[in-house]
């Protein structure tokens, strides 16, 4: 042996033994690999906490404006205050892929006021409309989580809409970002003849005790909250990471079916049942110990693996529930069945009757898109009639409550002239459209002139046909689904589509079948692609009048469009 093959030898002999890599890379869980941040975005998280930057906003960048503003506030802290900067103007979709937020970005907001449970006063709603009006270019919008955005905010006017916003008990805390967002609420919390428990109460303590506060200001990503008690199930538990869902249990009496780990984006998931039955007054303890076990456990290595429904995916329901009940909630929850399936629509549009025998009136805007002119406009005419309340839906629809029997058709009457529908044709009822490429810097077409040219073609094209129930058309600009297009009857997914003259158009890739709790169906699900099914802007209408015919003329006599879709072949789609 040579003597630098001995040296080697004796090296490789005293050299201290190598751990055993690990089987796999740590996905950022806190309680089980640390809190080292493990990426950028956990990195800045940690040394400044993006409730922080509202002081910076009132005392630097109003002050010194657009510009003054330091880069990580900017794309990341601005989120936790309700706030993203909008997609500069004339940049078409084929360039949101290749071009950096700041290339793509106005020097202009977004802004979200945040509407727990959609509930609102008439004041509070004249308020939003005049931001709109003095702030916004007269830009609103209704959101499918029960929100109001605004857009054309400039930074220099954001401390006076808070100061408004906050005089009226209103605010834009956690509205975005790694946060527990708004709280989808019932729309008819309170007043439903039929409901079964009110949530308000309980969406008010976990409102109270748990937003804004500093422990819960830095979740994975971000996390998402549904309550309802009616029957309906109005409120998509089935995609939101956490969902109480009202019934009576046989035993026990009236309480809510937890469900979590929902959520859709590209990679859809709906939510399961833990199986537990939650009282009433442990929702608020639940909810924390469901949120927390999101902070502690959830994946903060890759952002795209940062959302609930994967750990759920993981654990499964059973560990799940035994984490919450053993680190959380230190005691079991009783078991519990399921609710009973829908046997109403829950959009809540049209007239119905309260509990205390005033009525409640659903009015539809064209796909969310409102003003501030237009939300003034409502909030003088609800009071001219007698009422102080509204409510936003999961739907973007509003609520009009508290409307005396006289006054509900001359009330309907100056709503159809303000341009909201208490009885709208099929689409404009059932058509949901996200912000699209107007505003947004992720989108990819635009959604909300294309579905209106749409609805009010279908209007003409459909009168006078006998459709069974609301078909629902969801329309998104990009692949995020904020329109939920995996969960309706007909959704599109936005997309550049290959041009006659060997460029590129706008279009959709089409999404069938899919739908939530909603008449007729025995569970929610997702809807099917076909290989190449694929429709442009212009002919959105065309297409949407031909499946819709198709389906009138195949379908078995008590088969919904879902059911439909799922079981005709591909020939039938196209």
């Amino acid at each position: 042996m040579s003597p630098s093959q001995t040296e080697a030898s004796q090296t490789e002999a005293t050299r201290p033994a190598r751990p055993p890599r690990p089987a796999s890379r740590p996905n950022g869980q806190w309680k089980v690999d640390g809190t080292a941040p493990l990426n950028g975005n956990e990195a800045w998280k940690q040394e400044d906490g993006g409730l922080n930057v509202r002081e910076r906003i009132e005392e630097i960048y109003s002050k010194q404006g657009f510009d003054s503003i330091e880069g990580t506030d900017l794309h990341g802290r601005f989120r936790w205050w309700g706030l993203y900067t909008q997609r500069k103007p004339g940049i078409d979709g084929g360039k949101t892929a290749t071009l950096e937020p700041h290339e793509l970005e106005d020097k202009y907001f977004m802004l979200r006021v945040r509407i727990d449970g959609g509930q609102l006063t008439t004041a509070q709603l004249r308020v939003i409309g005049e931001i709109s009006e003095d702030f916004g270019r007269d830009t609103a919008d209704l959101t499918d989580r029960q929100n109001i955005q605004l857009h054309w905010i400039r930074v220099e006017d954001v401390p006076e809409i808070w100061r408004r916003l906050e005089a009226v008990g209103l605010q834009t805390t956690e509205a975005c970002g790694d946060v527990p967002r708004v709280v989808l609420g019932s729309p008819v919390a309170g007043i439903a003849v039929d409901e079964l428990l009110d949530p308000t109460e309980a969406i008010a303590d976990i409102t109270a005790r748990y937003i804004g506060i500093p422990e819960l200001a830095n979740l994975p990503r971000k996390f998402k909250t549904a309550l309802t008690g009616h029957p309906s199930q109005d409120v998509v538990h089935e995609i939101n990471d956490v969902g109480f869902v009202a019934l009576r249990h046989p035993e026990l009496g009236l309480g809510y079916d937890l469900w979590v780990g929902g959520g859709l984006s590209a990679n859809p998931r709906l939510g399961e049942r833990l199986g537990a039955f939650v009282t009433p007054d442990r929702v608020a303890d639940v909810w924390l110990g469901v949120a927390s076990i999101f902070r502690d456990y959830g994946y903060r290595r890759l952002r795209n693996k940062a959302r609930l429904k994967f750990l759920l995916a993981d654990w499964g329901p059973e560990k799940f529930r035994q984490v919450l009940e053993d680190e959380y909630l230190h005691e079991a929850l009783p078991d519990g069945p399921p609710a009973p399936t829908p046997t109403q629509q829950g959009d809540h549009v049209g007239v119905h009757k309260q509990v205390d025998g005033r009525f409640y009136i659903g009015v539809t805007p064209f796909v969310g898109r409102v003003s501030g002119t237009m939300l003034t406009g409502l909030a003088d005419l609800l009071e001219q009639h007698g009422s102080a309340r509204l409510r936003t839906t999961p739907h973007q629809k509003l609520v009009l409550l508290d409307i005396s029997e006289e006054n509900v058709e001359p009330l309907i009457t100056a709503l159809d002239a303000l341009g909201l529908a208490a009885r709208p044709s099929l689409f404009r009822r059932s058509t949901i459209a996200c912000t699209g490429i107007e505003f947004c810097k992720l989108a990819i077409v635009e959604t909300k002139q294309a579905a209106t040219d749409a609805v009010l073609e279908l209007e003409k094209r459909l009168a006078g046909i006998a459709v069974p129930q609301p078909i629902s058309l969801h329309v998104n600009g990009c692949p995020n689904s904020c329109a939920r297009i995996q969960t309706a009857d007909i959704g599109l997914k936005g997309q550049l589509l290959p041009g006659a003259d060997g460029g590129q158009v706008p279009g959709f890739q089409v999404h069938l079948g899919g739908g939530l709790a909603s008449v007729g169906r025995d569970e929610a699900g997702l809807g099917r692609t076909v290989r190449g099914l694929k429709v442009t802007a212009d002919d959105l209408a065309d297409y949407v009048e031909r499946i819709v015919l198709r389906f009138l003329a195949d379908r078995g006599d008590t088969e919904t469009f879902a059911v439909w879709a799922h079981r005709a072949d591909e020939e039938a789609l196209q």
